[in-house]
């Protein structure tokens, strides 16, 4: 159990973070190329995004000429070009994966729909920049570039996945698009009809090309694939009606029509021809996989912007509620208004946590996959070169799963123990680096799109209830309203919380990321020995409760004989699903808080306060460490227990169990049956449903274990809550001017 020497007199945070803050816990204070784009993000995300909803733009899901405007302001101010290689009109070296996040992030802190349309964008480049041919990339990127485009007038997209049919979003494998070939001359490329009906596709207002998923309906043609439609090919490209919704007004959403004939060479990824039938390189599914493994970090990262962009309107309001009557300044009713009561504060605290931790966890699962995509076009290249392929790989990695364990295995260890020439030969293996990076992209995506939406959504309700009834008023400030309402959008997108819960639910278990996740309970382990106050031993512990709690699981049985952790049973996966995110969003907003502890003292802008900064993160990350451990407790405790069948009065007691339920409370027990009176404790051989703890008594010393680890959380909270009653704010928020 931890101890902090922390006091209620500690030094606080004396005012909201800023940029320097951000750029250190998020690791980017050296690339002045982002921060040079969060700020013009930022410009167009406060200016005439928030002009716009400030003077309603909301209030009809027309796409209009005053909605239409942005599109110019995202391509003059570079948010357009961001997502494109240097090579293509854009401006940024290297992945993409954080530069998109912090986009996202920045339009999102003001408006969802904003922030979607701008995504919608990559997402219609994002087929063609992770699966097109060189001649497609090249050809589409530039120009979709403002500085490569003709007249300075990009070409903007949509993508096309989701069809009108039942259950649509759910199961993306079907598809009511069909490709077929409308006519192929000897010597010459074959030619495409394209039949395709889309459901709420983004951008479709005002799109010059949409890249849509498509099964084969034509013995010709293989399998399903992507396909490039262009507006100008012959046929019908109908934008269809907008969507009425009620939430992202600012970005256009229609259900369009299409029936185009187009060349054979706008299968994403190309073809060959084999016995007088087109193979499309990636069906449409493999073409999602590489798309969507990236793609969802940004929608999580802008529920998370959300949160955070709550906590200074929420000050605001509450220090100003009871100004104007009869308090006057100086008192504690004028400076603090609704602040005096505690759970002003304390709910504040709530939020502004899962802001912060929701942030760490997407951004740095952004970071993760820009080493990925090299890693991964490092793994396509090796195994091209070996002529692997498909269903081959799968059993390639099957056999270095244990080099993998391995490797993970030797890096924990220190370097005069470990054996380095064997660690050097596993390091060196890029197919191991592969596998090991993969298994952790795969837990970490699903699981910030999970949470950040999914629980982001929930504290979004919370914040717009601190605001009272002004929360639910058009003019609140910060748009606190309209952002709850499109959390829940954001929620559903690219997959809605089942499809997350159901990837987790395989990924969680694998070999290669359990092995990690030990690691990771060493490290935290370390660092509560080196950081009191952090919370860091209680999340250790709730660690390696869920670790206990999933290796139980797998192989213990319930009352009926049954397997308790398997694929299709939901009701035990999904909430072991729910639970590790919570713990990823915990450890990775306490690496977070310990580099801004280390970097704090010396940058020049945050020196001065950088005591009490870090004293106030600190408590912050300790609360929300134990919120997150007692969810996971809550849940490891049902599954556990759950499954069992509850003894009942006319049952043999099991072994090792008190027969009576008399533990404790005896006369009470008595009281509610006279019988046991009779004779004393226990004298019926089936007098009461008691439970039996054999073989499950490590879960229960974890979990007593868990319980005592949470001594100060409470204490941490509320140093929070106070450093928020506390911290200065600007006298007017800087949107909408």
């Amino acid at each position: 159990m931890e101890t902090t020497n922390q006091t209620p007199s500690a030094a606080m945070m004396q005012t909201l973070p800023g940029d320097a803050v951000r750029q250190i816990m998020w690791r980017f204070e050296d690339r002045f190329d982002y921060q040079m784009l969060i700020q013009s993000t930022r410009a167009v995300a406060r200016g005439p995004v928030a002009r716009l909803v400030a003077e309603g733009g909301r209030n009809s899901h027309e796409w209009t000429a005053a909605k239409n405007e942005l599109i110019k302001y995202y391509d003059e101010s570079g948010i357009t070009s961001a997502f494109l290689d240097p090579e293509f009109g854009g401006y940024i070296e290297g992945p993409k994966n954080f530069v998109t996040a912090l986009t996202a992030f920045e339009l999102a802190w003001v408006d969802g729909g904003a922030a979607t349309g701008s995504l919608a964008g990559n997402l219609a480049l994002a087929p063609i920049h992770e699966r097109g041919t060189y001649d497609q990339r090249k050809y589409y990127m530039s120009k979709s570039a403002p500085s490569l485009s003709e007249n300075g007038v990009p070409w903007h997209g949509a993508f096309a996945l989701t069809e009108p049919l039942p259950f649509v979003g759910v199961d993306t494998g079907v598809l009511s698009g069909k490709l077929s070939v409308a006519e192929w001359k000897d010597g010459e490329e074959p030619m495409l009809q394209v039949e395709k009906r889309g459901r709420f596709i983004t951008n479709m207002g005002y799109a010059n090309f949409v890249t849509a998923a498509v099964g084969t309906a034509d013995p010709r043609i293989k399998s399903s694939c992507m396909v490039i439609l262009e507006q100008t090919d012959p046929g019908i490209y109908d934008r269809g009606v907008p969507t009425k919704k009620l939430v992202h007004q600012l970005s256009s959403t229609n259900d369009p029509v299409f029936s185009l004939k187009i060349p054979a060479s706008r299968i994403i990824g190309g073809y060959t021809v084999k016995d007088g039938v087109i193979v499309p390189n990636f069906d449409h599914s493999q073409v999602i996989e590489a798309v969507f493994h990236r793609t969802r970090v940004p929608v999580a990262l802008m529920s998370a912007a959300k949160l955070l962009s709550a906590v200074e309107p929420v000050i605001r309001y509450q220090r100003q509620r009871f100004r104007g009557g009869d308090a006057g300044p100086g008192t504690p009713r004028f400076d603090l208004g609704l602040q005096m009561k505690e759970d002003a504060s304390q709910r504040l605290a709530d939020v502004w946590a899962t802001g912060e931790a929701a942030s760490s966890l997407g951004f740095a699962t952004a970071r993760l996959f820009d080493v990925y995509d090299g890693v991964e076009k490092r793994k396509n290249e090796i195994f091209a070169e070996q002529g692997i392929a498909g269903r081959a790989q799968l059993r390639a990695f099957r056999k270095m799963a244990s080099d993998a364990v391995e490797l993970i295995g030797l890096e924990a260890q220190p370097e005069d123990a470990r054996n380095q020439a064997r660690y050097e030969e596993l390091k060196a293996n890029e197919l191991v680096q592969f596998m090991i990076l993969d298994a952790q992209a795969n837990v970490l995506c699903p699981a910030c799109k999970l949470w950040n939406c999914g629980w982001g959504a929930t504290m979004m309700r919370e914040a717009v209830s601190l605001m009272g009834g002004y929360g639910i008023t058009e003019d609140c400030p910060g748009f606190l309203c309209q952002k709850w309402s499109d959390a829940q959008l954001e929620a559903t997108y690219e997959g809605p919380e089942v499809v997350q819960r159901r990837q987790l639910s395989i990924t969680m278990t694998t070999d290669v990321f359990l092995a990690q996740w030990k690691q990771w309970i060493v490290e935290m382990r370390k660092i509560a020995a080196e950081n009191p106050g952090t919370g860091a031993c209680t999340l250790a512990t709730a660690m390696t409760l869920w670790q206990w709690t999933i290796d139980y699981l797998m192989n213990a049985k319930d009352a009926n004989g049954e397997t308790i952790y398997q694929s299709k049973r939901h009701g035990v996966s999904f909430p072991m699903a729910d639970a590790i995110s919570w713990l990823l969003a915990a450890r990775q907003l306490t690496l977070d808080v310990l580099e801004l502890k280390a970097k704090a003292p010396s940058n020049a802008t945050l020196s001065e306060g950088a005591e009490g900064l870090v004293n106030t993160y600190i408590d912050l990350c300790h609360a929300f460490a134990a919120r997150a451990a007692s969810e996971v407790g809550r849940i490891a405790s049902e599954l556990m227990f759950g499954y069992n069948a509850h003894p009942a009065w006319t049952d043999e007691p099991a072994e090792g169990a008190c027969c009576c339920g008399c533990n404790g409370e005896p006369d009470v027990v008595a009281e509610m049956i006279p019988e046991l009176s009779e004779g004393g404790c226990c004298s019926a051989p089936k007098a009461g449903p008691c439970v039996s703890f054999a073989g499950v008594e490590p879960f229960l010393q974890l979990r007593i274990k868990l319980d005592g680890c949470l001594s100060g959380s409470r204490l941490a909270k509320d140093r929070v809550a106070t450093a928020l009653t506390q911290v200065m704010i600007p006298e007017a928020l800087d949107y909408p001017v």
